[in-house]
């Protein structure tokens, strides 16, 4: 039987993702692909809609009991961090960085870049968070539809050319704060319906391949990546495929206990089992 699988059309997970949608790994079953933004993969993945599933690691807690964590495949780093920004001539005040009365355009309500935002705004929250799919917040931002705007992934490349400026850099501020990794996306596989260790093995093959030949994929990651230039596609993949998209390792899960143990003791996620944030298997 095919194997569902929903991940983004962003070039880091097309890259990571193109020999196992091919039937180029052996021993896996045959694919079939849905692309979709996280936010919407956050929502299907509660509703047990996909076999493997690529989430955002804030959304783990409502997803832990039906879906295992697996070791590799996803998005963590450093320097990769979510953006907050605004127009260049907005008048922040004394402290630039405060948003208190201003309405943030966010892309999903439990993306791990809204988690981050919620943590690092706590005490001074915005007046109004409006949910808005990704490729509207920048242009949003930039008409004064918002006062600012949340982003990711690409747009640590883009920003400059819609006029806008960084207020903060959310991954900057974490890794000040805890010393580990961003950890972003994760790739959960439906506990009763796939194998984490045998899916964890298909990943990593994946993930072998890209970087054995990167120019194998290279027609397929141009095709979801629609308006990316090959520059910005290929500065993309450089930075979110790299040593824990192979392997979270032990300071990827440390990261990821962290990010939940912080929101779950600011109230802000359910307390999630530790064993389940971090041991694979369990």
């Amino acid at each position: 039987m095919a194997l569902s699988l929903a991940i983004s059309p962003c070039p880091n997970d097309t890259f990571v993702f193109h020999a196992l949608v091919h039937g180029r790994v052996p021993g896996a079953p045959p694919v079939e692909v849905t692309y979709a933004d996280v936010d919407v993969t956050n929502t299907a993945a509660e509703q047990g809609a996909f076999d493997l599933v690529k989430v955002s690691f804030a959304a783990l807690p409502w997803l832990l009991d039906d879906y295992h964590l697996l070791p590799c495949g996803g998005a963590l780093g450093r320097g990769c961090g979510p953006l907050v920004l605004t127009r260049g001539d907005r008048d922040g005040g004394p402290d630039r960085t405060d948003l208190t009365g201003a309405t943030v355009a966010v892309p999903g309500d439990r993306t791990t870049a809204y988690l981050l935002f919620r943590l690092w705004s706590a005490g001074r929250p915005p007046a109004r968070i409006e949910v808005v799919p990704f490729h509207e917040i920048m242009p949003g931002v930039a008409a004064g539809r918002y006062d600012a705007g949340l982003v990711i992934h690409e747009a640590r490349f883009t920003y400059h050319r819609h006029g806008l400026s960084a207020l903060v850099d959310l991954g900057e501020w974490w890794e000040a704060d805890t010393g580990l990794p961003i950890p972003l996306g994760a790739i959960l596989a439906r506990r009763g319906a796939v194998d984490p260790e045998a899916a964890a093995g298909w990943v990593r093959e994946s993930v072998r391949q890209a970087w054995a030949d990167p120019a194998a994929s290279r027609e397929y990651v141009l095709a979801h990546a629609q308006e990316m230039e090959l520059d910005v596609v290929d500065r993309h993949i450089g930075l979110y495929v790299n040593e824990f998209t192979a392997d979270l390792g032990e300071a990827g899960f440390a990261a990821v206990a962290a990010l939940l143990d912080r929101a779950a003791t600011a109230g802000l996620v359910p307390q999630t089992s530790s064993s389940r944030a971090t041991a694979w298997t369990s």
